[in-house]
């Protein structure tokens, strides 16, 4: 069903290691001065050619626990910090909402960075927030700063998957966090259809944050931006033009994203606008369009228009899978693992943590204990498997990941059959 709205202004863009490794505490800032130069984040400096071969001659092999039987190396963790989110868009969460857990059942501030600072010891560069939406969690802030010290121990970036409501408050703290990346969710350049499609208000704020990365960029902040847009035939495929052409000054770059099934969003074929689609509509207004070398394990089929400062790229879920060379894996932010987004297999991780704590949700008090046994047990003071288990809840939680990596498929189900799984809802995995 096509919606018709007032005649769009499209939107001019201003510029804007193990278990228990412990926590560095850092001030979270107040809101930065208009003028503030932005250090670079994420990625050691640049180095010499023979330092480089050194680190070559010296590298360890990939964890075996995050390799799995076709030898894809998963070195990129999305976590979930929520299943609250302050919109309700059309593809995500079914209309009448979903069931929330249980405070008690959701991973804690301490077991994000505990399971976070184990991942990275076994060879994960990445992470990224998901949601729900990450930002609406109250402590997102600390909590970035404690998973930005993990750099000294290979971290190389922290990135974040917004709809970009009250990002704009909280980006300047994120950037001294060491924010490298911010997906931001928007599917529709005028502020009305944004009602339509998000059952909610909030276009200008999305834009406010969207000028603010911009800016802040300018400033050496060295955030790279990707707004994500899932086309829905028939609801706003007729954006395609005017999102492509929001690179054409700006360094942006926007993805189309087919539209997938999950529960609850009432996917059906004919509301699925294949890529190649997408491609021939920017192809007819320009010609020129060509295609840019992908690296290995990008999501995306990436395309530039000549003289476009940014780009665009086609997540092809439906029709092109990218499964062969997936280095992703999921927790949701009730604590479990899953090695793929369209499969229904997951596995507690939370569960293996709060043996260590009886049981118990991991608060802060206990944080400090455990460190504090860690600690003592590395100097001897105590025997190695001391009453919070020591290494014994280590080798549990690697073993569970490790089997769970091994089972991974070699691609997911195709159209016909994703669209009759049972998987949850979009709000409920992270994305």
């Amino acid at each position: 069903m096509a919606f018709l709205c007032k005649r769009r202004q499209v939107p001019v863009l201003h510029s804007g290691n193990g278990l228990f490794a412990s926590v560095r505490r850092r001030g979270i800032a107040s809101t930065a001065p208009a003028i503030q130069e932005y250090p670079q984040h994420g990625f050691p400096p640049e180095e010499s050619f023979g330092t480089r071969r050194e680190a070559i001659k010296n590298a360890k092999p990939f964890s075996a626990f995050l390799t799995d039987t076709f030898q894809r190396q998963h070195n990129y963790l999305r976590i979930s910090l929520t299943e609250k989110c302050n919109l309700r868009c059309l593809y995500c969460m079914p209309e009448e909402g979903v069931p929330q857990s249980p405070p008690r059942e959701l991973l804690t501030t301490p077991e994000i960075f505990l399971l976070s600072s184990t991942f990275v010891s076994q060879g994960v560069s990445k992470i990224r927030l998901t949601g729900g939406e990450p930002t609406v969690r109250r402590d997102i802030l600390p909590l970035m700063h404690q998973i930005g010290s993990l750099r000294s121990q290979g971290l190389k970036e922290l990135c974040i998957t917004t709809n970009g409501i009250s990002l704009h408050r909280k980006l300047d703290s994120m950037a001294e966090a060491g924010l490298t990346g911010v997906n931001l969710s928007l599917d529709t350049l005028d502020p009305w259809q944004f009602q339509i499609m998000t059952r909610r208000k909030g276009f200008e704020a999305v834009m406010r944050s969207i000028e603010r990365i911009l800016e802040m960029n300018k400033l050496g902040a060295g955030i790279k931006l990707k707004i994500n847009c899932v086309v829905m035939r028939g609801m706003n495929e007729r954006e395609i033009i005017p999102f492509v052409e929001l690179g054409r000054e700006q360094d942006i770059e926007v993805r189309f994203i087919e539209y997938m099934p999950f529960d609850g969003n009432k996917w059906s074929q004919g509301k699925m606008l294949p890529y190649q689609e997408m491609l021939d509509m920017i192809r007819a207004k320009y010609p020129t369009l060509r295609k840019v070398q992908d690296h290995k394990n990008d999501t995306s089929k990436t395309f530039e228009i000549p003289g476009f400062v940014g780009r665009m790229g086609f997540i092809t879920s439906m029709t092109h899978n990218f499964c062969g060379t997936c280095n992703r894996l999921r927790i949701t932010s009730d604590g479990n693992l899953k090695v793929c987004l369209f499969g229904n297999a997951e596995v507690s991780l939370r569960d293996i943590l709060r043996k260590s704590n009886d049981g118990e949700p991991i608060d802060e008090e206990a944080f400090e204990a455990m460190k504090q046994i860690e600690t003592d047990r590395k100097q001897g003071l105590i025997s190695a498997l001391g009453p919070l288990g020591g290494t014994e809840h280590e080798k549990e939680l690697l073993d569970v990941i490790g089997m769970a990596v091994s089972r991974k498929k070699a691609k997911h189900a195709g159209m016909g059959e994703l669209e009759n799984m049972k998987n949850r809802p979009m709000i409920l995995i992270g994305g």
